[in-house]
Order: structure tokens, then sequence, then C-alpha cells
């Protein structure tokens, strides 16, 4: 998100967010993006939801604190009640999940990506599972109905299901050739998860990846071989848009021009 395009025509306010790499935040007509997405959770039957933020991240606090300064308006959501956890450090999703153990309290949780806006339907088919779960999207609808080239779903997790609709396995980064084993249209994974308890143990018992990193999708296999965890994969034949790039922005903004937001 920081390397901003000069060719990309955003608007100084969205250049000047987009220059911190606060995706979440970047004006989308007179909201930030994440607005657009607590909207969207509310819509689904959501009513508490918990931002896993850095340490740095006080524009997204100082946005929802309600101050009452007359510079500062209240945003407050009405229908969420909204609260935050700190990750100290950018260890990996593992880690995020782990920051947020309290918030859950021993319950299920519903984990997303704040830069990405998922359709109603996949939202309130996780939250309606039975027990753990993540969305699966066909290939053909993200081409479809989402703002993202081609090259970039080509990138994306691709998920294998077995024939009572469990998850098997996630391939990370999938070459042509590891593709090509999915079949033409296979499901990918747009990080919509529905978390069981077991996460929080499966993800204090991870290494860090080749990144570095504490990754969810390495937690998720510990839960499953560890603790016997089965995921249910919601299939969807609907889009998702992603601000993860600058280029995004108009193409998201576009889409979202005549959505009502009602956090």
């Amino acid at each position: 998100m920081r390397a901003a395009s000069a060719a990309v025509d955003l608007s100084p306010a969205q250049r000047g967010v987009a220059q911190l790499g606060l995706k979440a935040m970047i004006p989308i007509g007179s909201r930030p993006f994440l607005d657009y997405v607590l909207s969207g959770l509310a819509d689904s039957g959501i009513r508490r939801v918990c931002l896993v933020v850095g340490p740095e991240n006080r524009e997204i606090r100082d946005y929802y604190s309600g101050s009452g300064r007359p510079d500062h308006p209240d945003r407050r959501p009405v229908r969420l009640a909204l609260e935050f956890v700190e990750q100290v450090e950018p260890r990996g999703t593992a880690d995020a999940v782990l920051a947020a153990e309290g918030f859950a309290a021993g319950d299920p949780v519903l984990c997303l990506n704040a830069d990405n806006l998922y359709p109603r339907s996949a939202l309130e088919a996780l939250c309606g599972l039975p027990r753990a779960g993540l969305a699966g999207f066909r290939r053909s609808a993200l081409l479809r109905e989402s703002n993202f080239p081609p090259d970039r779903v080509g990138a994306f997790a691709l998920i294998e299901v077995d024939s009572e609709g469990e998850l098997v396995r996630i391939l990370e980064k999938p070459d042509p050739a590891q593709a090509a084993g999915f079949g033409e249209d296979p499901l990918v994974s747009m990080n919509a998860w529905l978390l069981p308890p077991t996460m929080y143990p499966a993800c204090r018992a991870v290494v860090p990846s080749p990144r570095g990193e504490l990754e969810l999708q390495d937690a998720i296999r510990v839960a499953i071989d560890r603790w016997g965890e089965r995921f249910l994969v919601i299939e969807s034949h609907q889009g998702v848009l992603d601000l993860s790039q600058a280029e995004d922005i108009p193409a998201v903004e576009a889409r979202l021009r005549h959505v009502k937001v009602r956090t």
C-alpha cells in the first residue's frame, strides 16, 4: 500500500493514509474502508468485534474513540460493541489470533482480514456453522465479481475438500503445476475463518515459518493433527473486495459508491 504509484488517481487524503500503510483506514468516499467492513459484519448479525492493532496504530483507536471534541466526531459504532487488543510486535497471523484470546473467552470466533470486504452470505454461513470452518471462494467468482487481477488470484491459497465438505489441506502460493491439481475452478481461501477454542494452544505450538512469522495456516494444521479439529468449508460463488494495494483504491471506491454504511 505504501508503494502508491503516481499513475493511480488518489485524493490527497487517500494518498496520505496509503503512505502510512493503514489499509483499513483508506478513505472510501467520506468513510474509511473499515467502516464498510464493520457495517457488513453488523448486517450479518455480528454484535461484538475485536480489532487487533499494533502499538503504533493510534489513528484507528482515535477514529473510533468518541472523544467528544468538536474537531473529532463521535464515530463509535451503534450496532456493534467495538474492542481493541494490541499485537505488540508484528509476529504473524497466528500471533495476532493469540492476542485476541481474552476477547474470545473460550468461544468460537470469526476471524477476518480488515482489508477485505466479504459477502454477507459467506459471513452468515460461517456464523451458522456448528463447529470450526472457513469460507472457500470459487476462483471463477473471484475473477468475475472481485476487483483484483487474475495474477493476484493465482497467488492465493487453494483449498482441498473431502467428500464430507471438510478441509483436507490448504496450499499457499501454488505454482501453476500445483494449482492444476486442484481442478479448473478451485476453491480459494480469502482468510475468512470460524476458529474454535483449540486455536490458541495451536497458535502457541507453531514455530516461525521461513518468512520468520507465526502463520495461522500452520496453527490450523496443528489444530487438525494434534487436537483432531475438523474444518467445514462453506462454498461461496461471490466475490471479495480487496484493498491490499494502492491500485485497488479507485476500483473499490467505484464498487462502494452507493453502499450505505451503518456501523
